[in-house]
């Protein structure tokens, strides 16, 4: 079968809501999107599937798409030899994970797009990322590829079934835990140190180029920080982010962090926007401006904030998935400048103050143009970011903002790069509770009210009893979620919970997790399947525990049974969490950079600062604590005793007429009730919490 020109204006893929599968709708390719349907067709035909993984914001999967899947030639073979799926990556991550690993099985480094051959019971044979449409540089043509795979599965079934059975016996095995592997702070102390020695001490970071954010990581060293009292953890993570807010990787006039840096500098961005790297870094951005009062990082989390709420929320009140890198068909287009569009926009006098302020030249330094930056600034000759200085250097901010304003008006008359508008219940949780947390540590009431907004589109329209979808969008719900999406919006209910004290939000992080325990939840190790126990079959149950770009919906919820223990008194949630180290700590042991997440939910299980308080004035007890990192505090307030739930011990305190108290608890230790909120951090301090002493009282 060949392409012919009905292909052109639609393929199966128009029927779908996903923007990155609507990119393909009039691809000359057959696409199939992923579903029994598809596998139906190929047992029919006896043909293979070709199934191709990307996502909207993805700069490879739109150059293989252009020289590839619109091209009539090349289309023309795939529609031949193969079933071709095509699979959002975002809306479907339980398949892309099982896909992934079987290329990492195979010995090939993964990335997107991703490329997999499979039997015509979905099983994966070969694979790789991105194909050119001819060879080059030693990567073979992507028709030859095709034509070569097919004449395999025709001629030599048994080189396939070797492949096919070596990958399933792989994907197919199950991690069990070998034997008893104590795990402490000892071990937490002796990861954090070995990645901190693994960081670039001059640009901050892991490693040289290409450079990402790796936001649980430097989570893990900042804990190491509160648990040792030791700032070169804190110090290696502020080098880390001043870096990335002073570098080419943050819009310096639209706010908001790119993926990553192609360089070790932090330069030269991968220019796509992803809402879960920014959620990450709004958390960190917080804690760091609060241990040390740098306007940098304050500035960058509010403009961030600002971005979001600009150019990535829903009419409905949601956040998008992310912005594309390309525009126009070239990756940074819509970022990048001349000197000669500057000092056309700004005049010669202030386009030659902001050219030397964010590196702006008439060389450029980035292909010819430029990307703003105020690396410059980090030399020590400059004195840094946020020291402080003379009145003048206040009066350059104000100036600069104007130009920035300005600068940013004439950019939004360019050609847009795409937004990928879709709805996901895990990326939006990680923003939810990172706007609640950011915003009741730096008192910002504003970010917190964005929040509930978001978190009631969730609420509303993609959960179903006790249950969420996964992607939203066009009024379509893509169900059910994944063990990501309850795991995530459970830690946005508690962060709400903690920072209001409405107790809806305590109910539904309840229900989240209870539905996550019930469907998802593996027996043998106490920890998650990513796909749920009646969600359409897979080949396998995908369970992996290692953090990729968001953490592993394994640290989330370990964090998360841990807080709902302390704020319902539960201790079957506690036993959970007991069951779910023991299972995954022993695996994780051997690679704990890889599972800094869980590494972050044992330093919370063994360090946690629990402050219950009592009584009418109960609010102003909540907000001192709030101040505390929350990496490390949980917060619960009460008008009366009663109102606590049944099984919580703060039920047993008996009050007087309009006393308010806090009862307080860490790491197995209580201190007597504090009587006034002043008294809240002094009372940390000497139960040993570690940043207590450096926060007014």
């Amino acid at each position: 079968m060949t392409a012919t020109t009905s292909h052109r204006h639609e393929n199966r893929l128009a029927r779908e809501t996903s923007p990155y599968l609507l990119q393909h709708k009039t691809n000359p390719v057959d696409w199939w999107p992923w579903g029994p349907d598809a596998l139906r067709e190929a047992k029919r035909t006896n043909k293979p599937i070709l199934l191709s993984i990307g996502y909207a914001a993805c700069h490879w999967c739109h150059v293989m798409a252009h020289e590839s899947f619109e091209d009539e030639q090349v289309a023309a073979v795939m529609n031949e030899l193969f079933v071709n799926i095509k699979v959002d990556r975002e809306e479907r991550p339980d398949i892309d994970q099982i896909y992934m690993s079987a290329l990492h099985h195979l010995g090939g480094r993964g990335g997107w797009p991703l490329t997999m051959f499979l039997t015509s019971d979905g099983e994966p044979v070969w694979g790789g990322t991105y194909f050119p449409k001819t060879a080059r540089y030693g990567r073979p043509g992507f028709v030859d590829v095709l034509r070569e795979v097919a004449r395999l599965f025709r001629d030599e079934p048994q080189r396939i079934e070797h492949n096919r059975a070596a990958l399933m016996a792989a994907l197919g095995a199950k991690s069990r835990p070998s034997g008893h592997i104590a795990v402490g702070a000892a071990e937490l102390d002796s990861a954090a140190a070995a990645i901190a020695r693994a960081f670039d001490h001059t640009n901050g970071g892991l490693g040289g180029a290409p450079k990402f954010p790796q936001c649980s990581m430097l989570e893990l060293l900042w804990r190491a920080g509160l648990r040792r009292q030791d700032a070169k953890f804190f110090d290696l993570v502020e080098l880390t982010l001043e870096h990335m807010c002073e570098g080419g990787i943050y819009d310096h006039l639209g706010g908001g962090f790119s993926r990553y840096s192609v360089d070790e500098k932090w330069l030269v961005p991968h220019f796509e926007k992803m809402l879960y790297d920014n959620a990450q870094l709004l958390e960190l951005l917080a804690l760091a401006y609060r241990r040390s009062r740098k306007t940098l990082f304050l500035r960058r989390a509010q403009e961030t904030c600002d971005w979001l709420v600009r150019e990535m929320s829903t009419p409905e009140g949601a956040f998008c998935a992310s912005l594309d890198a390309d525009s126009e068909g070239k990756e940074g287009k819509f970022y990048v400048w001349s000197r000669a569009e500057i000092d056309a926009i700004l005049g010669p006098q202030d386009g030659e103050y902001f050219s030397e302020c964010y590196d702006i030249t008439p060389d450029g330094n980035f292909e010819g143009r430029n990307i703003p930056n105020r690396l410059k600034r980090l030399s020590p000759q400059a004195g840094g970011p946020g020291a402080s200085g003379p009145a003048h250097q206040q009066d350059d901010e104000t100036r600069l903002a104007a130009l920035r304003q300005n600068l940013l008006a004439a950019r939004e008359r360019r050609v847009r790069p795409g937004l990928d508008s879709k709805v996901l219940a895990d990326w939006n949780g990680l923003m939810i509770a990172a706007l609640t947390n950011a915003g009741a540590m730096l008192n910002q009431p504003a970010w917190i009210a964005r929040a509930r907004a978001a978190f009631a589109f969730v609420e509303h329209h993609m959960t179903k009893g006790d249950r969420l979808g996964h992607s939203w969008r066009d009024g379509k719900l893509l169900y059910p979620g994944l063990a990501s999406d309850h795991a995530a919006m459970t830690k946005a209910a508690l962060a709400l919970h903690e920072a209001t004290g409405a107790p809806e939000y305590l109910q539904r992080a309840c229900q989240w997790q209870e539905a996550l325990d019930r469907h998802y939840r593996r027996q043998d190790t106490g920890g998650y399947y990513l796909t749920a126990d009646d969600a359409a079959g897979l080949i396998v149950r995908p369970d992996s525990t290692i953090d990729e770009a968001t953490p592993n919906p394994n640290g989330i919820a370990a964090q998360n049974l841990i807080r709902l223990a302390s704020l319902t008194g539960d201790e079957n949630w506690r036993r959970k969490a007991d069951a779910l180290f023991a299972g995954l700590l022993p695996a994780a042991a051997e690679s704990m950079y890889l599972h800094a997440s869980l590494a972050n939910a044992l330093d919370l299980n063994l360090r946690a600062v629990e402050v219950v308080a009592i009584g009418p004035e109960a609010d102003q007890f909540a907000a001192v604590a709030l101040e505390l990192p929350f990496l490390e505090r949980i917060v619960r307030r009460a008008a009366t005793p009663q109102d606590l739930p049944p099984r919580h011990a703060g039920r047993n305190i008996t009050l007087s007429q309009g006393q308010t108290v806090a009862l307080l608890c860490s790491g197995q230790r209580c201190s007597l009730p504090i009587t006034e909120p002043h008294q809240l951090i002094t009372a940390v301090a000497a139960l040993g919490g570690s940043e207590a002493q450096s926060l007014p009282g």
